[in-house]
């Protein structure tokens, strides 16, 4: 620690107090009652928090004042704090913990970015209780030992920490606005290249474009150690629109040469979900064999049909919205093979449909490669605001 730094323990620094119980109501019947819910990506919104009963004395008790701090007690939250400022008429519920410093040479906002440093989050973890949902208590919290600088520098390292954050939230939302471009680009384009009505350009049905319609198999198939895998449609990626094969059943080798040929997708097939997530087509672009459950259908096109127009046909606006009109069912909506049959798409001459393939492969190019680095983008932010934490309660920024 940095010369004249001095350490504290939390409970020497603050009082720190448990919340009222009570219900809460929508009706403006007292103060309002903030709850852990209530905390959503370190903001609460007022107007959506509910109010409650209590007795003035109690209010006094249990009320916010702008600089305290909250911290979740329990559940999958547990530890997570919040700077209170500016708060309406508000108190606190029970699930929650309020630290109020006494100290008056402390800037709440210095203690409140010490419960975000890894060291704090270390000593939650090890400090955590409960056998389903572990919890902290305000006795643990006041056994938290806090790094303390004088006042000036206190305000030093808000006011860098401050300019930093607003940097790593610029840098996120610039990344999440860029991901969020390329989906709108794909989608647009996905839109446009199949309303355009073009030279040799006809409306049909989708069963004038393929041999088969169909779907999977309607029985529980038996299964086996070994064999063939057998898909349903929890196998279905809808982010990635591909199939996962890792957590698979297999049925016997007899079984799948028992089955159909168009109950066996090939290379160039399109399945495409028909019950709950309905909707979702996926290209097969590769010699394997599996099988599949009656949720999935399988659409295989016809000659001078390119399987990869197809896939994204089956992806547009076009199909979904016909799809969505004639799915039946309430708790779990299902596009029968009639309506997916029926469904009216554009027929386009096989050039049309290779070029319309060369743009959208690159317009999805962008979106996957984004979505791909999109996690990493975010996890070398967020290391990035846990190192300059670190660095500041170590004495270390300059």
């Amino acid at each position: 620690m940095k010369s004249g730094w001095k350490t504290k323990k939390l409970g020497e620094l603050a009082a720190i107090n448990y919340g009222f119980t009570q219900s809460a109501s929508d009706e403006p019947i007292g103060p309002r009652f903030l709850r852990i819910t209530d905390i959503q990506n370190d903001k609460v919104d007022w107007n959506s928090v509910p109010y409650c009963k209590l007795e003035p004395a109690d209010f006094q008790k249990f009320r916010l004042n702008n600089g305290d701090i909250v911290f979740a007690r329990t559940g999958a939250t547990t530890g997570k704090s919040f700077l209170v400022n500016d708060p309406p008429d508000a108190v606190f519920a029970s699930y929650l913990i309020r630290l109020r410093l006494l100290d008056k040479s402390l800037m709440p906002e210095f203690i409140s970015l010490f419960f975000q440093t890894p060291g704090y989050w270390r000593s939650i973890k090890d400090g955590t209780s409960g056998s389903a949902q572990g919890g902290v208590n305000a006795s643990k919290l006041g056994e938290l030992f806090i790094p303390i600088p004088q006042l000036a520098e206190q305000q030093r390292i808000v006011a860098i920490l401050d300019e930093a954050f607003a940097g790593i939230a610029t840098a996120t939302a610039n990344a999440e606005k860029n991901l969020q471009n390329a989906r709108e680009l794909f989608e647009s384009t996905l839109q446009a290249v199949f309303a355009e009505k073009g030279e040799g350009c006809e409306q049909v049905t989708l069963s004038d474009l393929a041999t088969d319609i169909t779907d999977g198999d309607h029985s529980p198939p038996p299964k086996s150690p070994t064999g063939v895998p057998f898909i349903t449609i929890s196998n279905i990626d809808k982010g990635t629109n591909t199939i996962d094969f890792s957590d698979t059943f297999k049925v016997p080798d007899d079984y799948y040469h028992g089955l159909k040929p168009n109950k066996k997708p090939i290379r160039g097939d399109v399945l495409y979900s028909v019950t709950g997530s309905f909707g979702i087509p996926v290209l097969i672009t590769d010699d394997f064999d599996f099988c599949f459950q009656r949720h999935i259908g399988l659409i295989r096109p016809k000659e001078g049909v390119n399987s990869a127009w197809l896939y994204y046909l089956l992806m547009s606006p076009i199909v979904f919205n016909q799809a969505n009109h004639g799915a039946t069912g309430t708790a779990q909506k299902t596009v029968s093979l009639k309506v997916l049959r029926n469904i009216v798409v554009p027929k386009m001459p096989i050039e049309t449909q290779e070029e319309i393939v060369e743009i959208l492969d690159k317009a999805y190019s962008s979106v996957k490669r984004l979505e791909a680095i999109y996690p990493s983008k975010l996890d070398e932010l967020a290391d990035l605001k846990q190192s300059i934490l670190e660095k500041a309660f170590a004495g270390e920024l300059h």
